[in-house]
């Protein structure tokens, strides 16, 4: 896939028939299990290990295990979400996203306010207080964070090394890199349209490398996509095509960390998650896997890194609401978080727990030793309706780097539709 979508009418059927079955599936956990076990359901077959080993965890320490569900299509999986918060066939706990997501799940009623266990959470140093807003509605949290994924350059330390590149700590040596890269024969960037929504990703990376500040502003209808410093990116992401710095645009993510190994990409722009996909690529943290934080193209800026959190969510509705609620108090718990991170190898929400990683390990002792800035990843913010378009938008560019103005034209006619339709449903 490159980007390309299917026809309005098409993903429409499709998205109805997938739901109907979806939800007929579900309806199996919203009928409750046994006492002692809740049913968290998610997204992510990646995520089903690391949870089973949180729910063996909280089973010392609460008397109540979790137990994951799957629904690996993303589409159905959100459309069973929607459709069983106005039902009593509800499953009991979500794994969901943050942000503007997350605040459109609690426009809803069907969630629970979570501001007390925050706050127990947050009173035992068990959660990172800078991502609280990431979890907020209306000065009240109905989630969870789950795990703490940062935004960061992954590379090979090996072919750094072979061609004398050390991980860049200013925007002209991380280009530097790329031309050195380029020059040996190495594609010195992963970029890609394939699977539709990492569209965005170097949008998001070089805006808030350039302005950290704009880049919150805009992800938050504060200011336009017609902006000249919009602009400036794009046609910095523009000028990186013009040097033959990308790899084709349908290279997935898989595919990447697989030559990022082989040491024929030189760096991929991802989440920390994609560490245990360059583990099964043959990746070996500190030998051949790296990775750093894209440094900021302007050194004035605040320091700022992106981050990206899953929110565990409880419905009001759900068949063993009163257990899945109970077992939220414990999900930040030491001993949960160790066992989910761990399994999931990606960064923790509790500053008492280390990453197993080291790599990320290294990246989470910089970002708090540095106090950079977390700004929330570009999928959650904004109305996700507005986010879905935009992304489509990106893609389109992506594949026509040269119609970077009339892209950001279309961009921002959406924004200004999507905000007003927002802004009024928050008077309401």
């Amino acid at each position: 896939m490159s980007g390309s979508r299917h026809p309005s009418m098409d993903r429409r059927t499709l998205l109805v028939a997938a739901a109907a079955g979806a939800l007929a599936t579900a309806c199996a956990t919203a009928e409750g299990l046994p006492s002692g076990e809740v049913a968290v359901l998610g997204d992510s077959t990646a995520w089903e290990k690391p949870m089973t080993a949180a729910g063996a965890a909280m089973k010392s320490v609460a008397a109540l295990r979790l137990v994951p569900e799957v629904n690996p299509s993303l589409e159905s999986f959100e459309q069973i979400v929607r459709s069983s918060l106005r039902t009593d066939k509800t499953p009991d706990m979500l794994k969901y996203w943050s942000g503007y997501r997350l605040q459109d799940l609690a426009r809803t009623g069907g969630i629970e306010d979570l501001t007390g266990q925050w706050d127990k959470a947050l009173a035992r140093g068990w959660v990172d207080p800078s991502l609280r807003e990431a979890f907020t509605y209306r000065r009240r949290v109905y989630g969870l964070p789950m795990n703490l994924a940062y935004w960061v350059i992954f590379y090979n330390p090996q072919v750094f090394h072979e061609h004398g590149i050390g991980p860049p700590a200013t925007w002209d040596a991380f280009l530097g890199a790329c031309g050195r890269l380029k020059k040996a024969g190495i594609t010195p960037l992963h970029g890609t349209a394939a699977d539709r929504w990492p569209s965005f990703i170097w949008f998001q990376e070089i805006v808030s490398r350039q302005d950290p500040r704009f880049y919150q502003d805009l992800m938050n209808g504060r200011a336009r996509y017609t902006d000249p410093r919009a602009e400036r990116a794009l046609r910095t992401i523009a000028s990186f095509f013009d040097k033959d710095w990308f790899t084709p645009m349908d290279l997935s993510h898989t595919d990447a960390a697989a030559a990022l190994v082989r040491g024929t990409v030189g760096m991929v722009a991802c989440g920390t998650w994609l560490g245990s996909t360059l583990a099964a690529a043959g990746g070996t943290p500190g030998k051949n896997v790296g990775a750093f934080v894209l440094p900021m193209a302007d050194p004035k800026a605040r320091p700022s890194v992106v981050f990206e959190s899953s929110a565990l969510v409880a419905t009001v509705k759900g068949a063993d609401h009163d257990e899945a609620v109970e077992a939220t108090g414990s999900w930040l718990h030491p001993a949960v978080m160790r066992a989910f991170s761990g399994a999931l190898q990606d960064g923790c929400p509790n500053p008492k727990v280390a990453p197993a990683n080291p790599v990320i390990k290294g990246l989470a002792e910089k970002v708090r030793g540095d106090k950079l800035w977390l700004l929330n990843r570009f999928w959650e913010q904004g109305p996700p309706e507005l986010v879905e378009a935009t992304v489509d938008d990106l893609a389109g560019f992506l594949l026509n780097p040269s119609s970077y103005r009339k892209t950001l034209r279309t961009m921002q006619d959406r924004a200004d539709d999507a905000w007003r339709v927002w802004r009024e449903a928050e008077e309401t």
